[in-house]
């Protein structure tokens, strides 16, 4: 098998993440997006102003999955990095998303982001939830039926969190 390369990504990864994103989009369990998004809107999202964007690669033809990672808010609230991910559905269940999120956590840590926080996790989204605590993340709020849910209607998000570093060691 290839080695997993997790690199920036760059202009010409878009062809390859546009289908991965319709494709999560339209199946309505996952990811606030309509699944009408537009190919702009989805640009917007990955390579926007304020947004570094990281692909996984198997060798240099097969993208597997992406994350993008940006403040959570802005001035006194950007020491907290913000992440979203998506993996190729045909990649799911081999380890890409737990490679791209350790990758995450790095970057984030490495550009001085003291914390993460997730501010939407679908509930039902067991995949996701599961790797986020195994990875440190805690469920700090629950937002009762705030996803509408393709097939199972109204479901709970929850807020994840965690610390990248001590906070005694946080500069003042």
């Amino acid at each position: 098998m290839k080695e997993i390369d997790i690199r920036p990504a760059q202009e010409s990864d878009f062809e390859a993440m546009w289908p991965i994103f319709q494709t999560l989009v339209a199946g309505g369990d996952t990811y606030t997006f309509p699944a009408d998004t537009s190919r702009e809107e989805c640009h917007a999202y990955w390579f926007g102003p304020g947004v570094q964007s990281f692909v996984a690669m198997m060798g240099t033809e097969r993208l597997l999955g992406m994350y993008k990672l940006v403040a959570n808010q802005p001035g006194h609230g950007s020491h907290v990095a913000n992440a979203s991910f998506m993996v190729d559905p045909a990649a799911q269940g081999v380890g890409v998303g737990r490679l791209l999120g350790v990758h995450c956590m790095e970057e984030a840590r490495r550009a001085g982001y003291l914390a993460m926080q997730f501010n939407f996790v679908v509930s039902t989204n067991l995949a996701a939830v599961t790797l986020w605590k195994k990875l440190g993340f805690s469920v700090v709020a629950t937002l009762p039926l705030a996803y509408r849910h393709a097939q199972l209607g109204y479901v709970d998000a929850y807020v994840m969190y965690q610390l990248l570093s001590d906070p005694m060691q946080w500069p003042a």
